[in-house]
């Protein structure tokens, strides 16, 4: 990670951490980057703050500026910016949203030419051309400054493309959707309803200082409750920007991404549509799933916590399907990024093709009690190096054998350890997180428990 850009793109409270000037200027470079040798073409979307059309203005206005043409899909899904910049010949693509985070944050996200997050190589450059370094860039004069192109009909053939990806009709399904006030707003009933769904939506109405308050993905408790008020079959809820979801069984349930992982890859193998076997995962996955996974004779691949890198292995062997615990789940067939909407639809499939309801199609997954506690250290590396610490681990290894694990993982951007078990009972992840963490006081590396 960079000094702006994070594992999911530059983010922070919107006019403190990310300026406008700063949405200026990676305009003005995308802007002259892609349209060295021709007039380059890229694509916006944002979601509902208040601050993401301060962006949008000041992202055009750099990439015109910079002589090549900015196309506007206005309030729609980081999804939809990946698939129309790679369908609609794109040079680039930029999302502005902060995901789950507060209405007073913002963050900008940039993709490839095929909808893939951005390379850290060019990220690194984008980063210097903010910091004044190296060559400035010339303003375009005459006809050579860009155009700014209304783009909301690229938001229509997302609709329609998520429309054909479903094989089977929702008809007499009652399925709730929660917006988080955000990019799914229209998206998600529009795509629902077009498939036959009894569709009730909650928190669709955006204001631009709504978007995540007690709702949607990240305060999923007023879905489940509306499920279970309304007797429905199931709910849906997305982030910010609608690239994760987590669903809600007939019983009002939480179903997480680890669930529907094994939901969606049990499915795929059953009709032969799981290449290689294996799903992959990230190391925070619950001990369960990979339980549950043994036990149906599927495979899976551990990365480091974040989409980027559960794509970059999928990419790199083959595989087809992945996804984070938090309900940021890749179809490879279909998508190059998380896609809520794309998940809520495929487990409706797994759902009528199977005629089973969440709750039976989710119950063979037991997930783990599971205890995670940040630490502040000193140092990250000398901590995890430490001999009491490893050997505190390896302790707590031994002592839980098939039945458990134990995992420390450093922050990507702040001074802390988290610390985490899973076992059979919340008592026992306690004692090893917490024999781990007076490990680490043996050298003087604990600061606080945060």
């Amino acid at each position: 990670m960079g000094k702006y850009f994070g594992t999911d793109g530059f983010r922070g409270e919107a006019g403190v951490v990310l300026t406008a000037e700063h949405a200026f200027k990676i305009g003005r470079f995308l802007g002259a980057y892609y349209g060295k040798d021709h007039k380059a073409k890229i694509v916006i979307g944002k979601d509902t703050r208040r601050s993401s059309y301060m962006y949008e203005n000041a992202l055009a206005a750099g990439i015109t500026s910079s002589g090549s043409d900015a196309y506007l899909l206005h309030v729609t899904t980081t999804p939809c910016v990946a698939y129309i910049t790679r369908t609609e010949d794109f040079d680039c693509g930029v999302m502005i949203s902060a995901s789950h985070n507060p209405f007073y944050d913002n963050g900008i996200k940039i993709m490839n030419g095929v909808g893939e997050k951005m390379e850290e190589s060019l990220l690194n450059q984008i980063e210097d051309f903010i910091d004044g370094v190296g060559e400035d860039i010339a303003f375009a004069k005459g006809d050579k400054i860009g155009c700014t192109v209304d783009f909301y009909s690229g938001r229509n053939r997302y609709i329609g493309y998520l429309t054909n990806v479903a094989t089977k009709s929702f008809t007499d399904r009652k399925i709730a959707l929660d917006c988080a006030n955000g990019s799914s707003w229209m998206i998600g009933p529009a795509v629902f309803n077009a498939l036959g769904a009894k569709t009730y939506v909650i928190n669709n109405e955006p204001d631009g200082v709504n978007i995540n308050t007690d709702c949607g993905s990240t305060h999923i408790e007023g879905l489940q409750a509306y499920v279970r008020d309304h007797k429905l079959d199931g709910g849906f809820a997305f982030d910010g920007d609608a690239d994760r979801c987590l669903a809600v069984d007939e019983n009002g349930e939480i179903i997480n991404g680890d669930k529907i992982m094994y939901i969606c890859g049990k499915y795929l193998k059953r009709i032969g549509q799981l290449p290689n076997n294996k799903v992959v995962t990230t190391v925070m996955s619950n001990f369960g799933l990979y339980k549950a996974f043994d036990k149906i004779g599927i495979g899976y691949e551990k990365t480091a916590v974040g989409d980027k890198y559960v794509y970059e292995n999928m990419k790199e062997n083959d595989h087809i399907l992945g996804g984070e615990q938090s309900g940021h789940i890749i179809f490879r067939k279909y998508a190059r990024t998380g896609d809520g909407v794309l998940t809520a639809i495929m487990l409706m499939m797994v759902m009528v093709d199977t005629q089973l309801p969440l709750s039976v199609l989710a119950s063979e997954v037991e997930m783990y009690p599971q205890v995670l506690k940040n630490v502040i250290v000193d140092d990250k590396d000398a901590t995890l190096d430490d001999e009491a610490v490893k050997l505190a681990v390896d302790a707590a290894t031994a002592q839980l054998g098939d039945n458990g694990r134990v995992l420390l993982r450093k922050s990507g951007t702040e001074p802390l350890l988290r610390v985490m078990a899973e076992a059979g009972t919340n008592e026992e992840c306690e004692k090893h997180v917490d024999a781990i963490i007076d490990a680490m006081k043996v050298n003087g590396h604990l600061v606080k428990i945060k």
